[in-house]
């Protein structure tokens, strides 16, 4: 594998992960931890993001 597939497969396990918090600060947590699992979870959407431009670029 090289650098570029493993960016891929970063992003991609990032962006489960982040759609996996939110899932659970909305359906589970009711009160402030789900904000905190929300928060958490666009956090991870955004170090995909960054994952995803590298690509390419390393």
């Amino acid at each position: 594998m090289n650098k570029n597939t493993i960016l891929g497969w970063a992003t991609f396990i990032m962006i489960l992960m982040g759609m996996l918090l939110i899932g659970l600060g909305a359906f589970r947590y009711n009160d402030v931890a789900g904000w905190g699992f929300g928060a958490v979870g666009i956090g991870f959407f955004a170090i995909a993001w960054v994952f995803s431009s590298l690509k390419g670029r390393v």
